[in-house]
């Protein structure tokens, strides 16, 4: 069996700010720093991190000295003309309300829509999981989490409630020669700071 340790990024002064990071290559926050220097994950075979700053210094932080592979396609989502705005800058916005009201389903304007983003994220994932290792962790975002999430979790459930916050994730098995052959599903073990 393959453990996988899923691992959203520490905070940023967007998200303190509750802003849409996604392309934004912010750095941790100060607050961001301390609290990940609390956490204690095993340290993994292998470590995959999203391209963007703030996921390569969580990973130094959690795991420090150890090698880290980039995979772009982890990325966050491109959030288009509401990045880097909160929901009250974008109050009034006729293009926030329509995706509002879609419940989040419709592209983002000037961005990703939710099916390029799920692909893309599930397309990063297939290649952490190629590798021949017991242990993996992957520092991501908390978008892509959830996509992945929704997308393989044995727990039905809906992309807002594969949430978690900042430093949080969930511990994940799967059996790598079920997965090449199409059984795609992995077991839930553990969560961390879902909400």
């Amino acid at each position: 069996m393959l453990k996988i340790y899923l691992i959203r990024h520490g905070q940023t002064p967007g998200n303190r700010l509750q802003r849409y990071i996604g392309t934004t290559d912010e750095h941790l926050s100060e607050e961001g720093r301390e609290f990940l220097k609390k956490l204690s994950y095993p340290m993994p075979e292998s470590l995959y991190v999203s391209p963007l700053l703030r996921c390569v210094e969580t990973a130094g932080i959690l795991f420090p000295k150890k090698e880290l592979h980039i995979i772009e396609e982890l990325a966050e989502c491109d959030f288009g003309e509401f990045e880097n705005r909160n929901y009250k800058e974008l109050s009034g916005n006729e293009n926030y309300q329509k995706w509002i009201d879609s419940n989040g389903t419709l592209p983002f304007p000037g961005g990703e829509s939710r099916e390029e983003f799920r692909h893309r994220s599930i397309t990063g994932l297939a290649q952490c999981i190629r590798q021949n290792v017991q242990t993996a962790a992957i520092v991501i975002h908390g978008g892509t989490i959830m996509n992945i999430m929704e997308e393989y979790a044995d727990r039905q459930r809906s992309f807002y409630e594969w949430h978690v916050k900042n430093g949080g994730g969930y511990q994940l098995e799967l059996d790598p020669a079920a997965w090449q052959k199409g059984r795609r599903k992995f077991k839930v073990c553990e969560a961390y700071m879902e909400g």
